[in-house]
């Protein structure tokens, strides 16, 4: 029989963290542990004000239906999945955590990492990006001087933010990829895209804003650089929202509530040609390891949140130059701290 507990933490960020719907210095998280019949496992879900599920309320629902997290024979994370999607249909992120434990057990229970359980080679694994959050200029060069990467992430959605992304490419060679987080207008999008491309930014993350579909129908048709959902792109049934209005997909653990859906979106966006980014919600190295396990299957990775915190819970991935570092642990290949 499964044995459920769980903890609240607080991840520290290094810098306030701000994107285009507002600024947090911490970042609230669930972390879950299953025991069952002497292995353990673990999961991570953050809470996201966006999305309207904080810590408390995954709590509630774990109180709430205890007796039935814990009253699975688990043989197999897919089955365990589609009885936690069914137990909590309306909270995938505690989904999410309870899924990344399940799979956490059985790569134990089989002497495996996930990523060698499926046959994966991790030599596939893309580089991993370096986010810069929305800061005044002086601030934003400084986060980036400080940590060289061959790749940033720069949070975009303000007044002057072209002109930002020029300031800082002043200072490296580095690839750009950019993330409004769904805060242009159709105008903006179409006037600032074309100058981007010109200092050399590689791809656009949600442009506008995940409902405008008919904005993104013009948009793509008019694309001069890849267009990537991430707000558009929550659940399986979007990856086919997505064809022909977006050219990939930011697929998250959390948000499509874990491991298991996140690789049949994968397969899914493969049919449609669609590219695929698998992204972080700046969870610990928790739930960055479960991310890790994906990474072979994926073209863009963004996977930076145990880099842009203070502190962090556990030892998993690491990173060189960009580089995913896998530990030879099973499982998630996760140590977990004092529990």
């Amino acid at each position: 029989m499964i044995k459920i507990s769980y903890k609240k933490i607080n991840l520290p960020f290094k810098y306030p963290f701000t994107i285009s719907k507002g600024t947090k210095t911490q970042q609230p998280s669930l972390i879950v542990r299953l025991d069952y019949f002497g292995q353990t496992g673990y999961g991570e879900a953050p809470a996201i004000n966006y999305y309207d599920i904080t810590v408390e309320k995954m709590i509630a629902d774990i109180e709430e239906k205890k007796v039935f997290i814990e009253k699975f024979s688990l043989s197999d994370p897919e089955r365990y999945w589609h009885y936690l999607h069914h137990l909590f249909p309306k909270n995938p992120f505690l989904v999410c955590a309870l899924d990344m434990a399940a799979w956490d057990i059985y790569g134990k229970m089989k002497r495996q990492q996930l990523h060698q359980l499926w046959g994966l080679d991790t030599a596939n694994s893309p580089i991993t990006d370096y986010t810069i959050g929305i800061d005044n200029q002086e601030m934003m060069v400084k986060k980036m001087t400080e940590k060289p990467w061959p790749i940033y992430k720069i949070k975009v959605g303000f007044d002057g933010d072209v002109e930002m992304v020029a300031a800082l490419r002043k200072h490296t060679a580095a690839a750009f990829r950019v993330d409004a987080n769904a805060a242009w207008s159709i105008t903006e999008a179409m006037h600032k895209i074309p100058l981007l491309k010109e200092l050399g930014v590689e791809l656009i993350e949600q442009p506008l804003a995940k409902d405008d579909w008919d904005g993104m129908k013009t948009l793509f048709a008019n694309a001069v650089l890849p267009l990537f959902a991430d707000e558009a792109c929550v659940k399986e049934e979007d990856v086919l929202m997505c064809y022909n209005h977006f050219h990939g997909v930011n697929i998250k653990l959390t948000k499509c509530s874990g491991i298991t859906p996140a690789k049949r979106m994968i397969d899914k966006a493969r049919q449609l040609g669609l590219k695929i980014m698998i992204g972080c919600m700046n969870e610990s190295s928790v739930g960055t390891a479960a991310i890790a396990q994906l990474a072979p299957l994926v073209d863009y990775v963004d996977m930076d949140g145990p880099l842009l915190l203070s502190e962090d819970i556990a030892k998993g991935v690491v990173f060189k130059e960009g580089k995913i570092i896998y530990t030879n642990g099973y499982g998630l290949g996760v140590e977990m701290g004092e529990w």
